[in-house]
């Protein structure tokens, strides 16, 4: 018997965005539009044909502190077109769940986001990705969010 300890990096960032509900949910479950706004994807490798739909999936590479690395990832719930649930497998059986979730204000769209990011190792790990990451996942979710209301906003 062996276990595998992990530890968990968790970002949660939101936005307002001056764009109806359907159009932001529209622009963020493109996968070809995910590059345009999504500040660590490097490239779309594949996706699945089709709809967006629970099970669909897709692998990126993304790039983050100069190192590409790719993640598959697998639509697990969806609740269009509100809220949508991925979970991703990266290199060494690190793990990532990521949820968006948009409401609709006064005529806007607030778009909560949230990653769960596991590596492998415990502590160790946990560790290790605070020295390779730091706070740029933060960081980066936020000049993500910032980018696409550019977009939509520029776009509307």
């Amino acid at each position: 018997m062996y276990y595998v300890l992990r530890a968990v990096s968790l970002v949660i960032a939101s936005i307002d965005i001056d764009a109806p509900l359907q159009e932001v949910w529209d622009h963020i479950m493109d996968p070809a539009k995910m590059g345009s706004w999504v500040t660590i994807v490097d490239r779309i490798e594949r996706v699945d044909p089709g709809p967006i739909r629970p099970g669909f999936q897709m692998s990126q590479t993304l790039f983050l502190r100069g190192v590409r690395f790719k993640v598959h990832w697998t639509l697990e719930e969806l609740d269009a077109p509100r809220f949508a649930r991925w979970e991703g497998k990266g290199p060494a059986r690190s793990t990532a769940i990521t949820e968006n979730r948009l409401t609709e204000r006064d005529g806007r769209t607030h778009f909560d986001y949230r990653n769960e990011f596991r590596t492998p190792f415990g502590p160790l790990g946990a560790a290790a990705s605070r020295v390779i990451v730091g706070g740029i996942p933060e960081k980066e979710a936020n000049s993500s969010l910032r980018r696409l209301r550019e977009i939509l906003e520029v776009a509307g």
